[in-house]
């Protein structure tokens, strides 16, 4: 009896713990997902908003080409940072992690993450400064005499893309820093003895433990980058709109908001399919 009561007040304990944050999630995630997910089967009348519960909708989203378009501009702009956050990210940590003194790389990691530390609307301001027409880059390449005009970098997907790697490197460099600082230098000391040159030692030992930081740091850039109004239309402009642009276009000029939601609801599903092909992978390189 007395292990019986025990375990009957941890449990509720623990329910105690859980309870606020399970709250907090069906009132502020849940409750408004299933009301946006009704609404995207609606239609709209004039300025009413009837409830069909059809799936008309998500038809028009892939009969029109202008917002498949922009599903198809988010998700190349997302790979396009991801992959090159990657690929910028991976060099730096292993710089701070194995070459920056212990007592320096906390100092190190602080530059590093300065750009957290500015607001992301000014951020993406300032890079419309540096890559204007008269901006940092266009005076420079133009005083070495490399170009012979002003080239066009702002309001173009290049100057999206450069304001998003500026911001997610940073991330990278942070989860790829965790895994390299936690592997057990042996592991490379072993695979040294037994013949590997320093490629293999990176490419069998390195590269697959610190897989999982670089996954994280992936996720969490497409999750964050797809999703983003801000950098796209302030660096982008409104040559290609991303899916975010579009929903707010539905949502400002056109008040459809059956559309918006439709539009939010299969973005979702685009974030949730990421999620489960990087849970699969991951899963498989562990075992």
């Amino acid at each position: 009896m007395a292990s019986v009561t025990l375990e009957t007040r941890e449990n509720r304990r623990a329910w105690g713990f859980v309870t606020p944050a399970l709250l907090w999630t069906v009132a502020f995630f849940v409750i408004p997902f299933l009301v946006m997910a009704a609404i995207s089967l609606a239609t709209r009348k004039g300025r009413d908003i009837v409830m069909t519960f059809n799936l008309d909708n998500y038809i028009t989203f892939f009969e029109k080409a202008h917002l498949l378009k922009g599903l198809f501009v988010s998700l190349e702009i997302t790979f396009t940072v991801t992959i090159i956050s990657v690929i910028l990210a991976y060099p730096l940590a292993w710089i701070i992690a194995e070459r920056v003194p212990q007592k320096w790389q906390r100092m190190a990691l602080i530059m590093a993450i300065l750009p957290f530390w500015t607001s992301y609307v000014v951020r993406s301001y300032s890079w419309l400064l540096v890559l204007a027409k008269n901006g940092v880059i266009n005076n420079a390449l133009l005083h070495i005499g490399l170009i012979a005009e002003p080239l066009e970098l702002a309001s173009t997907r290049t100057a999206t893309v450069i304001g998003f790697v500026h911001f997610f490197v940073m991330l990278l460099t942070l989860t790829i820093y965790a895994n390299l600082v936690q592997m057990p230098p042996n592991y490379r000391r072993a695979a040294a003895d037994l013949g590997a040159n320093g490629f293999q030692v990176f490419w069998h030992v390195i590269l697959p433990l610190t897989l999982p930081g670089i996954m994280v740091g992936a996720f969490l850039t497409f999750v964050l980058c797809i999703g983003d109004y801000i950098t796209p239309q302030i660096l982008g402009g409104n040559n290609e709109l991303a899916l975010p642009q579009v929903i707010m276009l539905q949502l400002g000029r056109r008040a459809d908001f059956p559309m918006a939601a439709t539009l939010s609801i299969i973005l979702m599903v685009v974030v949730t399919l990421a999620y489960i092909a990087c849970a699969r992978w991951l899963k498989m390189e562990r075992t």
